[in-house]
């Protein structure tokens, strides 16, 4: 299996940078091309004609919207519908979610329906989604349409190891969040340049190449809210050298 590596970020890093033209600027400052959209940036319940015109300036300024989330479904069929009509609009593959545990019916059917993947978030200790053992029965209940976005930091939040995740979750993993934490004494988080905390990213990229991953691959980075890029640039770069490097 040969991976395919689309290098880009989630737009939540840059949450600031409001509307989507400012965020536009920042992406051109960090140099990424492929970005997955938070919904403030672009919302999926806008006018049909607004989003073509948001998705049109994308396209202008050569971005490529890579995924679309992290949206929060429940059992509300007309919305989740409506996220379902965008992201195929938008042309992605998978959308980031949390998904109530009584939605998930429902939401089979329509990934079956427009033919796009639901990718499951992992968000830490206090998260219900947030362990292997909290992830796996969702899996055991649903088609390969569920999967995961593994975010690398929070598993590291929860005790669990990101490099196990990709293990474990192999055939069910389509984005990543490269995103890395320390930790003080009382357990609380920071953010940091991926690779310079818990996150050993060359041992995670290369069991990535080895399932030959194709998903989205977002660096997330929520520190430094006003003035992100110069950490986002650091990011990109250590990114960029490991996966030369492989």
């Amino acid at each position: 299996m040969s991976a395919e590596f689309r290098l880009g970020i989630q737009s939540y890093c840059f949450r600031k940078f409001l509307p989507l033209e400012e965020l536009m600027g920042a992406l051109d400052e960090a140099g990424l091309s492929f970005v997955e959209i938070w919904p403030r940036h672009l919302s999926w319940d806008l006018d049909r004609a607004e989003q073509e015109q948001a998705l049109a300036a994308l396209k202008t300024r050569h971005f490529t919207m890579d995924s679309y989330g992290q949206v929060r479904f429940s059992s509300d069929e007309t919305q989740a519908r409506g996220v379902f009509e965008f992201a195929k609009l938008a042309g992605i593959r998978a959308i980031t979610a949390d998904v109530d545990p009584d939605a998930i019916e429902m939401l089979e059917g329509l990934t079956e329906e427009y033919g796009i993947n639901l990718a499951v978030h992992n968000h830490g200790r206090k998260h219900r989604y947030g362990r292997f053992d909290q992830l796996q029965p969702i899996f055991n209940r649903t088609s390969k349409r569920f999967g995961l976005c593994l975010d690398t930091a929070w598993f590291l939040d929860a005790g669990c190891e990101p490099l196990e995740a990709v293990d474990r979750f192999a055939d069910r993993i389509y984005g990543v969040h490269l995103k890395d934490f320390v930790f003080d004494e009382g357990g609380n988080h920071e953010d940091v340049i991926i690779g310079t905390g818990g996150l050993d990213m060359p041992g995670l990229m290369r069991k990535l190449k080895a399932i030959g991953f194709n998903g989205y691959l977002s660096i997330e980075y929520e520190g430094d809210v006003d003035n992100p890029v110069p950490a986002v640039k650091e990011c990109v770069q250590v990114a960029e050298e490991v996966i030369a490097g492989l």
